[in-house]
């Protein structure tokens, strides 16, 4: 990654990646003139690459990531905010009939009857889709109809034909043209994912990290959060 004075390198997860790309991005550049070099990758892929020596100016990922990284020193604790809280849901091919999972009922039908359903075997809503099946009882009829993908998006197979739908964040599901977001998973088993970011304590350009951190916390940045799919859990100056 760059690690030139006028760019600001980052390692992120994917589920922000929509309302970075369409909004975040976009608007720090023409703000600052610093450009932006994200390397996007599932949490549990940013941890190898941490593990194994890469850094960046930034690291956002899934709070509990985060929080070993402070423990072991790698950013700093001072530096970390809270972004973005992201839910699992379900997406078809664009134009395409919405199945009903309203309910726990109507979810584990639906996925009863689905020729083919794509999730990640990497990311956090891949691993917590496996365990979810698990629970309802119905894991070896999905997985014999399941297309895995190791990591990135699932709604990928959605357009290529290969499943009839797709399972992951609905954030992430966001980031694919030509497939429609059918809703989130019923309260009951939905699991929610929080996000924050930090500066590494080596970081090469932190000042114009702390510039980027600074976006991220505020209320412009709610706004791109909130039509990326994601609930903010920013507590920007005007919400203090």
């Amino acid at each position: 990654m760059s690690t030139q004075t006028n760019t600001v390198s980052i390692m992120s997860a994917l589920a922000v990646e929509v309302a970075f790309k369409r909004w975040i991005v976009p608007h720090f550049q023409e703000e600052t003139g610093i450009r932006a070099d994200i390397l996007w990758d599932p949490t549990t892929v940013l941890m190898r690459r941490v593990e194994s020596g890469e850094r960046a100016d930034i690291i956002l990922a899934i709070d509990h990531a985060m929080d070993q990284l402070v423990q072991d020193d790698i950013i700093h604790r001072d530096t970390r905010i809270p972004v973005a809280r992201a839910m699992v849901g379900l997406a078809v091919r664009k134009g395409a009939p919405r199945p009903d999972i309203s309910t726990v009922e109507a979810l584990k039908a639906t996925l009863l009857a689905a020729p083919s359903v794509a999730y990640s075997l990497g990311g956090a809503s891949g691993i917590y889709f496996q365990r979810l099946i698990a629970e309802l009882g119905i894991a070896e009829e999905v997985k014999a109809r399941g297309v895995t993908i190791p990591a990135g998006f699932t709604a990928g197979k959605i357009v290529t034909g290969e499943a009839a739908y797709a399972v992951q964040q609905i954030s992430e599901l966001m980031s694919v043209d030509g497939v429609d977001i059918v809703g989130p998973f019923p309260d009951e088993v939905q699991t929610f994912t929080d996000f924050s970011a930090a500066i590494f304590t080596d970081a090469r350009n932190p000042e114009a990290a702390q510039a980027f951190l600074d976006l991220l916390g505020s209320d412009a940045a709610v706004a791109a959060y909130e039509k990326g799919g994601l609930s903010s859990l920013v507590r920007a100056p005007s919400a203090a």
